[in-house]
């Protein structure tokens, strides 16, 4: 009986559970309209009052900035999950690092600096073209963690502030502006049209940095408490 009862939850319930999820989605694939049923006409209309011309950044930063809000909090909740779990990160001797990778050490030096320029330019273009915070964000993120796989920088106990001051940089601005322009008499979120495209841009280029330095720190694995990476510069 107990050999049956464990076949039933270990095999047949999450087979089970997934066949009617499957059959669910089906149903909802094959009910799905025709023609597109959207919001772009009205996107398309009160884009010119948005202050950006790239639809995209328009409904992310001003027609549904609370999504936005809410994903930059989703990503800090997410780095203070990670720390909660005191994972001690590895050290890595520079010196003996680079000496056992020196083909990463000269790539990750050609290619982060080009990284960072990207990461700006894609945030800069994203009022336009595609691009914006979140995008260049992962560019400015990627290009932290090859340097930090490389060890070229490094991160100390006594640094804890700097990255909590990254962490809660994105939510703190975007909180502040947004409490700004209830200040004004808008209503929460709802941008002044002279100032829209100045106050989003200056709030994607401080989500690019908050995002870049979240998604490094999650890579990171954990705020350093005891341990730390060695550093070019120490090893001389």
């Amino acid at each position: 009986m107990l050999k049956l009862t464990a076949i039933w939850l270990t095999h047949l319930l999450p087979g089970l559970l997934v066949t009617i999820f499957g059959i669910f989605l089906l149903q909802a694939v094959i009910a799905l309209p025709a023609q597109p049923v959207g919001l772009t006409t009205e996107v398309q209309r009160e884009l010119p009052n948005s202050g950006v011309t790239n639809p995209v950044t328009a409904v992310l930063l001003n027609f549904r900035g609370y999504d936005t809000l809410l994903e930059i909090a989703v990503l800090l909740l997410a780095v203070v999950a990670v720390w909660s779990l005191h994972v001690v990160p590895l050290r890595t001797g520079h010196a003996r690092y680079v000496a056992e990778t020196p083909v990463l050490a000269h790539l990750v030096r050609l290619l982060a600096p080009v990284m960072i320029l990207v990461a700006g330019y894609i945030t800069w273009i994203g009022s336009a073209r595609p691009g914006g915070a979140f995008q260049g964000g992962s560019v400015l993120a990627a290009a932290m963690v090859l340097l930090l796989l490389a060890s070229m920088i490094g991160i100390r106990p006594r640094q804890r502030w700097p990255l909590r001051v990254v962490a809660v940089l994105g939510l703190a601005v975007f909180v502040v502006i947004a409490g700004g322009t209830l200040v004004v008499g808008n209503q929460f979120l709802e941008y002044p049209r002279n100032q829209a495209y100045a106050l989003m841009l200056v709030l994607e280029s401080v989500l690019t940095i908050s995002i870049g330095g979240t998604l490094a720190l999650l890579f990171f694995g954990a705020i350093p408490e005891t341990a730390s990476f060695e550093t070019m510069n120490d090893e001389g």
